[in-house]
């Protein structure tokens, strides 16, 4: 039983009237897929059987789709109209594809499950079966199951490239989009800003090395490779640094940088892709540089190729030429998963209309956004959809737009009045969505702002379509075990939370899947409420003091709760942006407006640990303090956010360790006085958690076990 537990905790964790002018009553149109090429087929897992479901088979291969500007529903891509064109007068793309079905197909669930990678990288393995190994290149190329929790279910799995920048490496799949061209065929320049940071000193970067861009990510060129010349409209480059987001920024001058790569000790090579510093890139500091950039793709059809490809894996029997779909089944339904970014472009997705297919058909019966509050800034010219919303890294990147909530309701900030579901909801294609967040969200991810009204002053309940589920005291990824046992812990000051979301995740999983294809009412949604008192404005969280200790051997600072959060106010883009659809021209850096957006957090009970939401039982039976935040260490922008990470500190293990330390926190010893007692209070949270469909029957089972049979936990 302590393995199965141990699997878990290692896991990465992981204008509306333009949708209305579609004529419902057309007939349907083909999906825009023109092509289907499955260059693999092969036994998946060494043909391992999973439960009544049997053996899977694994596909892979390519899809050939093609967009019609004239369409209503494509106008909303940006520069679309500047994309060549094949003899039809139809801008083509292709996308990479991989399919995990039931070798017997009709032994599946009848659920098409799409996942929207990450980065190129599949993260649905790990959200939903223990036992996947962390290591993207290993989760990418699927060299194991796992427990086989998804293909013990049946669900059918589609992957397929949407994100065109990203590259090829580790079995990423990639989208190929064309880029966008004058009509009198010259290249379309513009500024762009990338904000470059690197993990180790060096000379050489690419223009995209952000945070989480790094070297998976292709660079728009420079229009010019010299990097003093003014422009014909006096622009220059520019190349600043600074420790912080918050900082102001200290200029390099041009005669120090170059746009080129740095050789050892000789000039350097130009290069319109990367640039050269030989005084050398740092770690934990921001390098921001402005520049001319050309060759912008047509990033937005992404949202058309995802769309177009679900449709019809979805509907139709054959492509174009003929070729069967390898999926296609009577009477299935289409769902969409993503993780972070992914659940991101999934909002964003469903907002832009493109939930609906030519044919004017809903495309996804239900979509499952993951740890993906924000929007995704997909549909602009140079568009970096790699960016995120950290308060220290990507932080004026368009990523938090208004509207925040699936509701309508108004912008006293923008003074515009809309929800995400908008345009769905004039064509009736708006799917069932369960909505899955983390504190981590609320802390760093501005996640509130989808629980509340803009200003953070009252709570704003959901549509009847949507769920929300906020997991509570977890932070973006349950942190892998073994932790590190030493400072530094990574780039924080404290060890990252191994908080488990897995149960969680197969438990609603389950229940999504029984909404979407069964018509079975879900769980209401849980999340922190204003009016419970369970969220507040970050100055009114009551954290403990957690003094220094070396409990378990391992020596931790003081917790310093400093009450930092991710402030949001509007952004001013210029008038080529359209902030209402994330969509258009930046113009770049955008103005910052003084007012902001009101955010909130939840609060905590005496440990430090979250009250409100969806409460694990590792969190309803602690052994320590489990938050959604983590700060900075030295030299990695100190006390500001350490991305995506939050912070366990253990309670000791005796009263008299923890008297010895000056922690408030009762101790193991005080909280379980024996093992029998802590076993109970495990069983006591399983049956709540069952009840409430917030845990599986079986992995209840496992959890309860593990306890009786194990006793207290003395770690993570």
């Amino acid at each position: 039983m302590r393995s199965a537990i141990g699997f878990a905790s290692r896991l990465l964790g992981a204008a509306a009237a333009l949708g209305a002018l579609i004529d419902a009553g057309a007939p349907p149109a083909e999906a825009r897929i023109t092509k289907i090429e499955i260059a693999k087929s092969q036994p998946a897992f060494g043909g391992q059987s999973f439960g009544t479901t049997g053996a899977y088979e694994r596909l892979s291969g390519r899809a050939y789709g093609e967009v019609d500007p004239a369409l209503p529903g494509n106008a909303i891509i940006q520069d679309l109209h500047l994309a060549p064109r094949n003899a039809r007068g139809l801008v083509e793309y292709a996308t990479d594809i991989e399919i995990l079905r039931p070798a017997d197909f009709a032994r599946g669930n009848r659920v098409l499950l799409f996942e929207v990678l990450n980065r190129g990288n599949k993260l649905s393995p790990g959200a939903f079966n223990i036992g996947i190994a962390p290591v993207t290149a290993d989760r990418n190329a699927l060299t194991t199951p796992g427990d086989g929790h998804l293909m013990g279910e049946g669900y059918t799995i589609v992957w397929y490239g949407w994100q065109a920048d990203v590259l090829p490496g580790v079995n990423r799949l990639t989208l190929s989009v064309p880029a966008a061209k004058n009509p009198d065929g010259s290249p379309v320049t513009g500024i762009v800003r990338t904000e470059l940071t690197t993990p180790a000193p060096t000379r050489t970067l690419n223009l995209s090395s952000g945070w989480f861009t790094g070297l998976n990510h292709s660079s728009y060129p420079t229009a010019s490779s010299d990097n003093r010349a003014p422009s014909v409209d006096g622009f220059v480059p520019t190349l600043t640094v600074r420790a912080h987001e918050q900082e102001p920024r200290a200029a390099i001058p041009n005669s120090e940088w170059s746009f080129g790569a740095c050789a050892d000790g000789g000039a350097a090579t130009p290069s319109e892709t990367q640039i050269c510093y030989p005084a050398g890139f740092l770690p934990g500091r921001l390098y921001e540089l402005t520049y001319r950039a050309k060759d912008p793709l047509v990033m937005g059809l992404g949202f058309a190729a995802t769309r177009d490809l679900a449709s019809f894996l979805r509907s139709e029997p054959r492509d174009s030429q003929g070729t069967a779909n390898p999926v296609f089944r009577d009477n299935q339904v289409a769902v969409i998963f993503g993780s972070s970014q992914s659940g991101r472009m999934i909002r964003s997705l469903i907002q832009l209309g493109f939930n609906q297919d030519e044919g004017g058909r809903r495309v996804f019966a239900g979509a499952y956004p993951h740890i993906g509050g924000g929007l995704m800034p997909l549909n602009i010219r140079f568009a970096q959809p790699g960016r995120a919303w950290g308060d220290q890294v990507d932080h004026l990147f368009p990523a938090y737009d208004f509207p925040f909530t699936y509701a309508r309701q108004t912008d006293p900030l923008s003074q515009r009045t809309q929800g995400l579901l908008d345009r769905c909801n004039a064509t009736d294609t708006c799917p069932r969505i369960f909505h899955v967040a983390t504190a981590l969200e609320m802390w760093e991810g501005r996640q509130s702002l989808g629980l509340t009204d803009p200003l953070g002053q009252r709570d704003v309940a959901d549509p009847d379509n949507v769920r929300t589920f906020i997991m509570v005291s977890t932070q973006h990824g349950a942190a892998p075990l073994p932790l590190a046992t030493q400072q530094p812990f990574g780039n924080c000051q404290q060890q990252p939370n191994p908080n488990p979301q897995i149960f969680t995740m197969r438990a609603l999983l389950g229940a999504f899947t029984a909404w979407v294809r069964d018509d079975k009412l879900p769980p209401n949604s849980a999340v922190p409420r204003i009016a419970e008192g369970t969220l507040t404005p970050p100055d009114q969280v009551r954290f403990p003091p957690i003094p220094a200790n070396e409990y378990g051997g391992v020596s931790r600072p003081a917790m310093r709760f400093l009450r930092v959060h991710n402030p949001l106010h509007v952004l001013d883009y210029g008038p080529f942006y359209n902030a209402a659809d994330s969509s258009g021209v930046l113009r770049e850096p955008p103005k910052v407006q003084s007012a902001a957006y009101g955010l909130l957090m939840p609060q905590v009970d005496a440990d430090g640990n979250d009250l409100g939401g969806l409460r694990s039982l590792q969190l309803q039976v602690p052994i320590g303090t489990y938050t959604g935040w983590n700060l900075g260490r030295a030299d990695r922008f100190e006390n500001g956010f350490c991305s995506l990470q939050g912070s366990f500190v253990p309670f000791a293990r005796t009263r008299a360790e923890r008297m010895t330390s000056g922690d408030p926190r009762p101790s193991l010893e005080e909280r379980y006085p024996t093992a029998e007692a802590y076993a109970a209070a495990v069983r006591r949270a399983a049956d709540e958690l069952v009840s409430q469909r917030f845990l599986l029957p079986a992995d209840a089972a496992i959890l309860m076990a593990d306890a009786a049979l194990n006793g207290i936990r003395q770690g993570p």
